[in-house]
């Protein structure tokens, strides 16, 4: 599947970037919840063994996730629970393991039927679905950690599918938050990292969101604020959908509350 190779280049970048801290710098909070690295790249690959599971061995997948819901009812958070079901793994062994994780998880996804129904934390979904899913976690993330560092990203055409992931939740967005959703998406024209122009929805809807890709999938992955963004809004529904706006799953969330989420220099 393209979006296995997707995953495996974004994981490959963000590699990159962890292979030159230092044991220390792992443990350094980020403006996601305070959230440190290591609590990051933990989330990330505990996930990925999960996701890994879903296909290879479904009662694994199972007791994995019953293991980690009995951690949360003792009372531990996500951070802390995922900590004590990797027995503290952490630093720069973390990234190796990790990284050699991704390489695991892209190969089996590439194998198999991008049609096949796996299992995960909420309802079953596609095999394609659940690879687009961690390759969406991953960059949404590594945002932090790229923030943290005041690292210059270099995104690839490769977060299409967290574009288009964003628009095919426009009417998810809105019934998550029990409000009506719009007759109508606005329409989204937006500019891939290579150049290229991206376009969804109708031209004469009325309203419009246009700009950079990669702000539109920040905005989408909640990463930031539509502030703190140079995207173009026109519309009242347009508006309120970059207000709240939520490709992932769960409960309804807002958004990082502008200029609280940046780049630090």
């Amino acid at each position: 599947m393209e979006q296995a190779r997707d995953f495996l280049v974004e994981c490959e970048g963000l590699s990159r970037l962890l292979a030159q801290l230092s044991e220390d710098d792992f443990k350094r909070e980020t403006q996601f919840k305070n959230w440190t690295i290591n609590e990051i790249v933990q989330h990330l690959y505990f996930f990925d063994r999960l996701a890994g599971l879903s296909v290879s061995d479904p009662d694994a997948f199972d007791a994995g996730y019953v293991t980690l819901n009995e951690k949360r009812a003792q009372g531990l958070g996500l951070p802390q629970a995922t900590d004590e079901l990797l027995d503290g793994l952490r630093g720069r062994a973390l990234r190796t393991t990790w990284q050699q994780g991704t390489k695991e998880l892209a190969a089996i996804f590439e194998r198999t039927d991008p049609k096949a129904r796996v299992k995960w934390v909420g309802p079953d979904m596609s095999a394609r679905s659940s690879i687009t899913a961690r390759l969406m976690e991953t960059w949404s993330h590594a945002q932090a950690i790229y923030d943290l560092l005041g690292a210059r990203r270099v995104n690839t055409d490769g977060i299409a599918n967290i574009v288009r992931l964003g628009v095919n939740t426009f009417g998810w967005t809105f019934v998550n938050r029990q409000e009506p959703v719009p007759d109508a998406m606005p329409f989204v024209r937006l500019q891939a990292p290579s150049g290229a122009v991206w376009t969804y929805g109708d031209a004469d809807s009325g309203e419009s969101i246009k700009g950079l890709a990669e702000e539109f999938c920040m905005v989408v992955t909640q990463t930031r604020n539509i502030a703190d963004t140079s995207l173009q809004v026109s519309g009242p529904n347009a508006a309120r959908w970059m207000e709240v706006a939520q490709c992932f799953a769960g409960p309804a969330r807002m958004p990082p509350p502008a200029g609280t989420r940046f780049s630090v220099r």
